[in-house]
């Protein structure tokens, strides 16, 4: 289905049963709402609603051109927005990636709107920020984002060659069933500019965030190339509310996908505390 909110109209796939407990997923780089799509099944087999939309700069119609139009406070009111339109006064948060980013400021800036948080691979946004300064095997991971910064040349590069490396940034570990939705999405320059334009809007606010006062569960995998463990760790001192890290041995960076039973699992278990 389509939500306009205000200039911009999002992409949103809704399912199961309407009057099911709600689960909001949010998704990161460079993925679309098909990343959920087992994790989904799994839900709405247990009798949740889940609504997963292609967020802000991935919907073609939800994709200004400037840059600060990709600040975080505005991609978590996009999801508060989803969330108006659809008469939900409150969900369980869940978010990938850049998505758990945004679930994190959704949770902290509106705990009303939350009531439970989910987050998958990003750690607290202070957390992060603090491994990204103190931790060298971070700043190390994190080398990759100077480029996705880069407007222009990021383009370049990961478009080259029929796209090969935005495919091989997927493939492997996702099969080629798996990446080929969120490739079709991103596969032409604006679609991949908007979705870019996240990083290219980050600035050193990103990591001033409160603590987060709602249930949380945070979900780290062990062969994450892009968030090593200081992060993972230091989560925890950014979370008043009840808390759980769940510590995966031998995933990668692509949880959703590659552990949705898992996933489900772990959002029902807090769900139903």
């Amino acid at each position: 289905m389509e939500i306009r909110l205000g200039e911009l109209t999002f992409d949103v796939a809704v399912s199961g049963p309407a009057d099911g407990p709600a689960v909001l997923l949010l998704h990161g780089f460079p993925q679309s709402h098909h990343c959920w799509d087992e994790v989904v099944e799994q839900l709405n087999a247990s009798g949740y609603r889940t609504i997963a939309p292609d967020q802000r700069g991935y919907s073609p119609l939800a994709r200004p051109a400037a840059v600060a139009d990709y600040d975080i406070p505005l991609l978590a009111a996009d999801a508060v927005g989803i969330l108006d339109a659809l008469d939900l006064p409150q969900a369980h948060i869940v978010g990938h990636d850049w998505g758990a980013i945004v679930a994190w400021n959704l949770a902290v800036r509106h705990p009303g709107r939350a009531l439970t948080l989910t987050a998958l691979s990003v750690p607290h946004p202070a957390a992060f920020a603090w491994a990204r300064e103190h931790d060298p095997d971070q700043r190390q991971r994190s080398t990759y984002i100077d480029l996705f910064r880069t407007e222009g040349k990021a383009e370049d590069v990961l478009l080259a060659e029929d796209g090969e490396r935005l495919r091989q940034t997927l493939t492997p570990p996702l099969t080629a069933d798996q990446a080929a939705p969120h490739l079709a999405l991103l596969g032409n320059r604006p679609a991949l500019t908007g979705a870019l334009n996240w990083y290219r809007a980050i600035n050193p606010s990103l990591g001033d965030l409160g603590p987060c006062t709602v249930p949380t569960t945070y979900i780290w995998s062990t062969q994450d190339r892009a968030l090593g463990r200081a992060g993972a760790e230091r989560c925890v001192q950014y979370v008043t509310g009840k808390y759980r890290f769940v510590e995966v041995e031998g995933l990668t960076h692509w949880i959703p996908e590659q552990a949705p039973k898992l996933v489900a699992e772990e959002i029902i278990k807090l769900a139903t505390a």
